[in-house]
């Protein structure tokens, strides 16, 4: 098992204000980061180095808006975001990251009013399966994402995201489970992750209320236990949002601080993660 840090606590891409954060996780015993990929334009292949010289493995996120929805009726808008998570696995491949996990199957935040049709089933399936491909010529795994009902409307359970995968056909497109949104959406967390384990390749630990692990609802000993069942040997990363990034404040509804500090929140995670794992791992 690998323990990791998602920065969208800190902010929503690398700068050399993060090194400080980067040799803290460092030093508290982290594996590695999940680097936000919103800039597509950054030296990638500088901040592989950079974590490979500090001992730290990586992962990336990102997303797609209504300018490059792939289950859009437009087709030019669908091109696009191809494009652009084609553009997100070439970062993944210059610094070294391992998955790109994300909501990038359709626009964050944009909804129809209705569940989604057949063609924009179709639409996300194919556009998938084109990005896939070029995950497996560079070498990254996708973990798409399933979101709660007031994030997205295409996927909004890991079943759902479980079929998804399953549909696109491809050895580089996996899902990725995420607690937050598991306790929203799923009735029954032991079965939900039974029932993806030949699709889950990358875990989110996120607590109800996106602050600390461990302190507040979600159903931890149930997640544990299916994720030990199932053989699960991954990442476990901690997914935490603070007020550092207005620009995902529409996504996340997060308008008050809910822990000490970042590196409390981090230190704190950590430490809940490796409890779980020693009690069922050793």
């Amino acid at each position: 098992m690998k323990f990791g840090m998602n920065l969208l606590l800190w902010n929503g891409e690398l700068s050399d204000d993060m090194v400080p954060v980067l040799e803290s996780l460092k030093s508290m015993g982290y594996d590695g980061v999940e680097v936000p990929l919103f800039n597509y334009d950054l030296d990638y292949s500088s901040w592989g180095k950079k974590f490979v010289d500090m001992g730290l493995e990586c992962t990336a996120v990102t997303v797609r808006t209504d300018e490059d929805n792939p289950i859009s009726p437009d087709a030019a808008v669908r091109t696009k975001g191809i494009e652009q998570n084609k553009r997100a696995l070439d970062c993944c491949a210059a610094m070294g990251a391992t998955h790109l996990v994300g909501p990038y199957h359709s626009a964050l935040g944009s909804f129809s009013g209705a569940g989604p049709t057949e063609d924009e089933w179709k639409h996300g399936v194919e556009s998938m399966r084109a990005v896939a491909e070029h995950a497996g010529s560079v070498n990254v795994t996708l973990g798409v994402e399933a979101l709660n009902r007031f994030e997205c409307y295409l996927l909004n359970t890991h079943g759902d995201s479980a079929r998804f995968a399953r549909e696109v056909n491809h050895p580089n497109c996996r899902i990725m489970y995420d607690t937050f949104h598991s306790n929203i959406e799923e009735k029954d967390i032991a079965g939900t992750i039974r029932g993806a384990a030949d699709m889950i390749c990358h875990i989110h630990i996120s607590e109800n209320d996106r602050s600390t692990p461990g302190t507040g609802n979600i159903r931890w000993k149930e997640n544990f236990d299916a994720i030990k069942e199932i053989d699960y040997d991954g990442w476990l990363m901690i997914e935490a949002f603070g007020l550092a990034l207005p620009e995902l404040v529409a996504a996340t509804k997060i308008w008050r601080r809910m822990y000490e500090s970042e590196e409390q929140l981090s230190r704190d995670g950590l430490a809940f993660m490796k409890s779980e794992y020693a009690k069922r791992w050793s």
